[in-house]
This record gives C-alpha cells, structure tokens and sequence, in this order.
C-alpha cells in the first residue's frame, strides 16, 4: 500500500479569496483509508464557523458559497472548528480540488487559532491528477469540480457548500484513480 495514512479530503467556503484577508465560514472534511483497491470512508465532518468579519467579506465570495445568517445561527468559533479538525484529520494527508486554495486558508486558520496542526505532511491535487489522466482527451477542456463531477458522472448537488464538495473531491479521487 502506497499510503497508510488516511487521506482527508476537505473543502472551504470563505469570505473572500485571499486568504490573508479572508475568513473560513465553512468546513467539509471527508477522511477515508486506502485498503487494496477500495477506499472507505472512516470519518466526517461538516462544520459552519463564524465569521469574526463579516463586514469585510466580499459580497461575490458570499453568493458562491450561499452565506445566509440563518443557515449559520448555530456555527462554531474558528477556534473551536480547528480544534475539532487537528484531531479529525491527525496523521492524514490532505487531499483537496485546488489544493493550494484550501490550504493556504486551513494553514491561516491554524495560524490565527494557535492550534497546531497534525496533518501528514504530504498533499494531493485532484486537478494535478485529472490533468495527468485526462490532457489527452478532446472533450475535456475545464478542471473545474463541477466540469470534472460531470465528465464522471459524479452527482454534487450543493455545489459550493464545503462537505458537498469535499465528498464530490473524495468520488472524483475514486474515479482518477480507478478505485471502487
């Protein structure tokens, strides 16, 4: 087996996009464990956190992922989701749709809150993975989560909510690399 970590599949819904300045609001994370030629889900999470700045949030960030003060009545503090998060994804390698994106928030977000991080050190890119799998094909011309689910045939039907697309990430990862 390539891996025995568990690979953490996690998506982020944010404020703006730079993570600089900009606030995660939501957290997906789905963790699975490579066994022969299945992977299989072993764990969850599906975490809303409030935003500290709401004032400075960017008004196309929040239509994208669909902010609203209701659905996010109940969120948890940054503080309290990355705790929540070191130990959910300790030892396992963060696999992510744009990885780079999603990392440059968790690692602000660890930054900011202190907690420390326990990831593995390694990180996966299903866009690194479907350009190597797919540059050959004539009618794929976007890596695009959504372009890449349909091409796949992967439903997602809340895009741009955080554990919607980590899961979406999560069967696409299953399809590129030819696992049940």
């Amino acid at each position: 087996m390539i891996f025995p970590q568990p690979l953490a599949f996690i998506d982020v819904e944010t404020t703006g996009f730079d993570s600089d300045t900009a606030e995660v609001i939501e957290l997906g994370v789905v963790i699975a464990k490579l066994k022969d030629d299945e992977l299989i889900v072993i764990d969850q999470l599906d975490l809303k956190i409030h935003p500290a700045h709401l004032e400075t949030a960017e008004a196309a960030a929040l239509r994208v992922n669909g902010y609203n003060e209701a659905d996010w009545l109940f969120a948890v503090t940054l503080q309290d989701a990355m705790k929540i998060f070191a130990e959910k994804t300790k030892g396992a390698i963060f696999v992510a749709h744009n990885v780079t994106f999603d990392y440059s928030f968790i690692k602000e977000a660890f930054k900011k809150t202190g907690v420390e991080n326990k990831m593995h050190y390694h990180k996966l890119d299903t866009i690194t993975l479907a350009f190597a799998m797919l540059h050959t094909q004539d009618d794929m011309n976007k890596l695009s989560l959504k372009a890449l689910t349909e091409y796949y045939g992967i439903e997602n039907k809340k895009a741009h909510s955080a554990f919607a697309d980590a899961y979406a990430t999560y069967e696409l990862f299953k399809k590129l690399m030819k696992l049940k």
